[in-house]
C-alpha cells in the first residue's frame, strides 16, 4: 500500500467509496418502504421520518462539518464520518422498532455530514488545479451512478432478503474505506491553525433545522397549526429570522474567521455555481420523485424493474462524466455545464411527453440516454468551476457551503414538488372521475366521484401503494357493476396521475432551463494554468500535519 499513499487517483477512489455510501442512502431506503411497513409494523408518519431524519440532519450539519475539517484535518473528519455512518447503518439494520430506526437514521445523517464535505476538500488538496476537472469527473460519475443505483440495488436486496439489507449493504463499503483511508490518504492540512465559529455554528444549525423541518412537515400539517400556537409558518419564519441573524453575525466577524467566509462569494464562478447547484437539486428531485411513483404505481413495475428501467441514464453518465471532466480541464466548464442542464431537461421532458398508463420500458430508453448524457456533463464541470479558484485554506468552508446548498435545495424540491403533485393529482382525478363516471349507473355516479375525490385527497402513497382502483361504494352492488367501478377507478388514477405528473414535471424542467441560462454568467477560463502557476498552487495546497 505504501506506493499508493498520496497517489491522487488512489485517494480519489477512497473518498468516492465514502461519498457513494452517503448518496446511496438518500434513495436506497425508498424502495424498501412497503416491506419495512409490513415487517416493522410502522405507520406512514414513521416511514416519512425514516426518510427525513437522515436528510434533515445531513442538511443542517454539513456546513459545520466542512469547517471542522479545516480545524482538525479533512482525513480525520472523513474517517470519523465513515465510522459513524457504518456503525449507524448496522444499528439501523438491527433496529427493533420504528422509533429506534428513526434515531439511528439521524445518526447516519451525522456521519454523512461529517464525511461528505471532506471529499471535495481532499480532492482539492491532492489534485493540482489543472487536473481537478478529471478528478471531479470521476466524483461526478459516482454522484450520477448513485442516483439510479440506489433504487436498483435497494429493489434487488429487498426482493432477495428484506428491508434490513438496504442498511447492511453499507457495512462492507464502510469497513473497506475505514481500513484503507489511513494507508492511502495523507494527513494534509492547510498551513495555518483554525478556530471554530461557535455562534455561527449554533445560529446556522438552528436556522437550517427550522427551515428544513417546516418544509418537510408542511404538507403533513396542511401548512397550518402543529400544536397550540406553534404552526408551520411560525417555524419557517423563525428559521428565516435565525438565518438573517446568522448572516449578520458572519458579516460582523469576517476579520476573525467566520463559519462562512464571504470572500468565497467574491469569486463570481463560485457564487453562480452555488445558485445552479441549488436549482439542479430542486430540478432533479422534482423529476425523479413523480417519475419513480409513475413507474411503480401506474405501470406496476417492481422496485427492481423500476430501477433497471432508469439504469441507462446512470450507465451513460458513468462513462461520460470522466470525459467531460478532462474536457473541463482543457476548455473550461461553462458550456459543458450549460449543455448538460439542457440535455438532462430535454431527456426528462421527452419522458413526460411520451409517458402513458400503458407504456412499456423500452420506450424510455432513448430519452434516458439523452438525460444520461446531460447528467454526465453536469457534475464534473459544476464542481470544478466552483472549486477551481478556492484557496486551500478555505476548501472546507467552500465544500460545506456547496453541499449545504444542494441538501437544503433537495429538501425544498421534495416538499414543493410533493405538494404540487398532490394538488395536481386531486384536480386530475376529479376531472377523470367526472368524465368516466358516465359509464356507470346514475344511482352510483355521485358516490363514485365523491369516493375518488376523497381517495386523492388522502395523499400519495410511497412506492407502489396507491392504485386508485379501490373505491368502495358499499355492499349490495351487482358483481358486474362492482367490477366496472374497480376498472374505471383504476383508469381514473392512472390517467389522472400521468396528467398530474406532466404538469408537475414542467416546473423542474423550467428551473433547469433557468440554471442553463445562469451559466452565461460564468467566467470562461481561456487557458490552462502555466507550469509555474501549477507548481505554486501545489506548494500552497497543503503541508503535512
Amino acid at each position: 500500500m505504501k506506493k499508493f499513499r498520496g497517489n491522487p487517483w488512489a485517494v480519489l477512489l477512497v473518498v468516492s467509496l465514502g461519498f457513494l455510501m452517503t448518496l446511496l442512502d438518500l434513495t436506497i431506503v425508498n424502495v424498501a418502504i412497503p416491506n419495512l411497513i409490513t415487517k416493522l409494523h410502522a405507520s406512514l408518519d414513521d416511514v416519512l421520518w425514516v426518510i427525513n431524519a437522515y436528510a434533515l440532519v445531513l442538511a443542517v450539519l454539513v456546513i459545520t462539518a466542512g469547517r471542522l475539517g479545516d480545524l482538525i484535518g479533512p482525513r480525520t473528519m472523513f474517517m470519523g464520518g465513515v465510522a459513524v455512518f457504518t456503525a449507524a447503518s448496522a444499528a439501523c439494520g438491527l433496529a427493533p422498532s420504528p422509533g429506534w430506526l428513526i434515531g439511528f437514521r439521524a445518526v447516519q445523517g451525522l456521519g454523512a455530514a461529517m464525511l461528505m464535505p471532506q471529499t471535495l476538500t481532499i480532492i482539492t488538496m491532492v489534485f493540482p488545479p489543472e487536473r481537478r476537472g478529471a478528478a471531479f469527473g470521476v466524483w461526478g460519475a459516482v454522484a450520477g451512478v448513485a442516483t439510479i443505483l440506489g433504487p436498483t440495488l435497494g429493489g434487488l436486496l429487498v426482493t432477495a432478503f428484506d428491508w434490513r439489507w438496504s442498511f447492511f449493504v453499507n457495512l462492507p463499503i464502510g469497513l473497506c474505506a475505514l481500513l484503507i483511508t489511513p494507508l492511502i490518504i495523507p494527513d494534509v492540512r492547510p498551513g495555518r491553525r483554525h478556530r471554530i465559529d461557535i455562534p455561527g455554528v449554533l445560529l446556522a444549525s438552528a436556522a437550517l433545522l427550522a427551515i428544513c423541518y417546516g418544509l418537510v412537515e408542511g404538507q403533513k400539517y396542511d401548512w397550518g397549526t402543529i400544536t397550540g400556537f406553534v404552526s408551520i409558518p411560525l417555524v419557517l419564519g423563525l428559521g428565516v429570522v435565525l438565518l438573517l441573524a446568522f448572516l449578520l453575525v458572519q458579516r460582523l466577524t469576517q476579520d476573525k474567521e467566520p463559519l462562512v467566509p464571504f470572500a468565497l462569494f467574491r469569486d463570481r464562478n463560485y457564487s453562480v455555481v452555488n445558485w445552479v447547484s441549488g436549482v439542479l437539486a430542486i430540478g432533479m428531485m422534482g423529476i425523479f420523485l413523480p417519475l419513480t411513483i409513475y413507474l411503480q404505481s401506474v405501470l406496476g413495475f417492481s422496485a427492481l424493474k423500476a430501477g433497471l428501467t432508469m439504469a441507462p441514464a446512470s450507465v451513460v453518465s458513468m462513462f461520460v462524466a470522466p470525459v467531460t471532466g478532462r474536457m473541463t480541464d482543457k476548455i473550461g466548464g461553462k458550456f459543458i455545464l450549460m449543455s448538460g442542464l439542457i440535455l438532462f431537461g430535454a431527456g426528462m421532458g421527452w419522458i413526460a411527453l411520451i409517458a402513458h398508463p400503458g407504456s412499456s420500458w423500452p420506450v424510455f430508453m432513448a430519452p434516458l440516454i439523452v438525460a444520461g448524457l446531460g447528467m454526465g456533463c453536469i457534475f464534473a464541470p459544476m464542481v470544478t468551476t466552483a472549486m477551481r479558484n478556492v484557496q486551500p485554506r478555505l476548501a472546507g468552508a467552500a465544500s460545506g457551503v456547496l453541499n449545504t446548498v444542494r441538501q437544503v435545495s433537495m429538501v425544498i424540491g421534495t416538499a414543493a414538488v410533493g405538494a404540487l403533485l398532490q394538488n395536481r393529482l386531486v384536480s386530475a382525478m376529479a376531472d377523470q372521475a367526472s368524465a368516466r363516471s358516465a359509464a356507470l349507473p346514475p344511482q352510483v355516479r355521485s358516490r363514485f366521484t365523491a369516493g375518488i375525490s376523497n381517495s386523492a385527497k388522502s395523499g400519495i402513497q410511497v412506492g407502489a401503494g396507491q392504485s386508485g382502483g379501490s373505491t368502495h361504494l358499499g355492499p349490495g352492488l351487482p358483481a358486474q357493476v362492482a367490477a366496472e367501478i374497480t376498472r374505471i377507478g383504476h383508469d381514473v388514477f392512472t390517467f389522472g396521475y400521468v396528467t398530474a405528473m406532466r404538469q408537475t414535471m414542467l416546473l423542474p424542467i423550467i428551473l433547469l432551463g433557468v440554471g442553463a441560462l445562469s451559466c452565461l454568467m460564468i467566467k470562461q477560463r481561456k487557458r490552462a494554468p502555466e507550469p509555474a502557476e501549477a507548481e505554486a498552487a501545489k506548494t500552497e495546497t497543503a503541508t503535512p500535519a
